[in-house]
């Protein structure tokens, strides 16, 4: 006879060693002891005898504990033990407890660190130590959905007026997962879900003086700058050797070699990701050696003034720049990429590919495959050379060509 609500609430331990047992059904059945009473069910599997825990009453009622008898009776016509298949949801769930989102996104950072250069690493770990480890750092990564990383994280932040950051935070969110993926703790990225979910960015282009005339007088403008050295020595260099702000600053002297004149950049520092070479101009060799003179003891080329086991800051340059008189609008550290780019083609007549690949962008061959970091080495070592020699007549006054006015 099936057991009821009230029994089971009444019923009293008779004194039995075992404790007592009433039958349920099915296989299931009450075990009344002194310590309390338990849900059981009995069941064979390929052959041996069974016995499953189903709970404990009164945390387990009558009919949790006779849902739990029908779901262990389904895995039974399924071929699947109960028993095993409890063990492992158990073991399942205490891995989900252990991989939260920041375990998860601190183990992608440790093992991808060689991937990032120290600025960006740094850069990465305080987004997500400030905008997603304090709202869902410590969920299990499994039970996150893209809607949890798009109310908690990048609506904040856009709250903030941070859009660009925001877009930055869910790519570095969509690289934990996929990490985690790899790592067999979830399925899927869930952040493919929020494509076209944040506010669109509008992405502008860095501030840069790219008319001869008005570069002379920037350059003439850094020569005598009266800052600190190592600044006016970045500046200097900056229009000569036209590398991404961050790659200048955390330049190091095992990369230099000033015999060959050249400036053999890894991979791990680059936007793409693959190594790059900037052949060095006698200016440039001449610049570097004399910083080398101050700081050729230490890593950094450009270490910081207060400690030489870190790199110059990222705003250095631009706090000259802006020291000097250049408005952020006018002039950017990163302008003297577009300065380059734009002069050594419309007015030096430089090859454009030349000119793509000292910038380190992504240039093919006519069948689609990229160049390697060697491709047209000495040509571009010629055409460095003959950029400097323009940018030291632009800095005394000689005669210069003006732009070509657009077509």
């Amino acid at each position: 006879m099936p057991l009821t609500d009230t029994f089971v609430k009444q019923v009293k331990h008779q004194g039995a060693v075992i404790g007592e047992r009433y039958a349920d059904g099915g296989g299931m059945y009450l075990r009344v002891k002194a310590a309390g009473k338990y849900w059981r069910m009995d069941y064979r599997f390929e052959g041996k005898a069974k016995t499953l825990a189903l709970g404990v009453y009164p945390a387990i009622t009558l009919a949790e504990a006779r849902r739990r008898r029908e779901t262990a009776r389904t895995k039974l016509a399924l071929g699947i033990d109960p028993s095993v298949a409890k063990r492992e949801e158990k073991v399942a769930r205490a891995t989900a407890a252990a991989s939260t989102f920041e375990a998860v996104a601190r183990d992608w950072l440790k093992n991808t660190t060689k991937k990032r250069g120290e600025g960006t690493q740094a850069k990465v770990t305080k987004w997500l130590e400030k905008d997603v480890f304090p709202y869902v750092g410590g969920w299990p990564i499994s039970t996150i959905r893209a809607k949890d990383l798009l109310d908690k994280v990048a609506r904040r932040m856009e709250a903030r007026g941070i859009h660009e950051s925001a877009h930055r935070v869910m790519q570095i969110c969509s690289q934990v997962f996929r990490y985690a993926v790899a790592s067999g703790v979830v399925e899927r990225d869930v952040t493919v879900d929020l494509r076209g979910a944040l506010a669109t960015v509008e992405k502008a282009n860095y501030a840069a003086i790219t008319d001869p005339v008005q570069v002379g007088g920037l350059l003439r403008a850094i020569h005598a700058y009266g800052g600190h050295q190592y600044t006016l020595t970045a500046l200097k260099l900056s229009p000569l050797v036209f590398v991404r702000p961050g790659e200048l600053r955390t330049a190091e002297w095992a990369e230099i070699d000033l015999d060959a004149a050249e400036w053999r950049l890894p991979g791990s520092k680059m936007k793409m990701g693959i190594d790059h070479i900037v052949p060095l101009s006698t200016q440039a060799v001449a610049l570097l050696r004399d910083q080398h003179a101050a700081t050729g003891h230490g890593r950094y080329v450009f270490p910081s003034i207060r400690t030489g086991e870190r790199p110059m800051s990222e705003n250095t340059v631009n706090a000259a720049l802006r020291g000097m008189g250049y408005a952020k609008d006018v002039m950017t550290a990163h302008g003297f990429r577009a300065m380059a780019r734009t002069i050594m083609d419309e007015v030096l007549g430089e090859r454009v590919d030349f000119i793509e690949h000292q910038l380190a962008h992504m240039v093919k061959d006519p069948n689609g495959r990229a160049y390697n970091r060697t491709a047209h080495l000495p040509a571009r070592k010629e055409m460095m050379q003959r950029w400097a020699d323009y940018l030291d007549k632009l800095r005394i006054g000689a005669e210069v060509i003006p732009l070509r006015p657009a077509a």
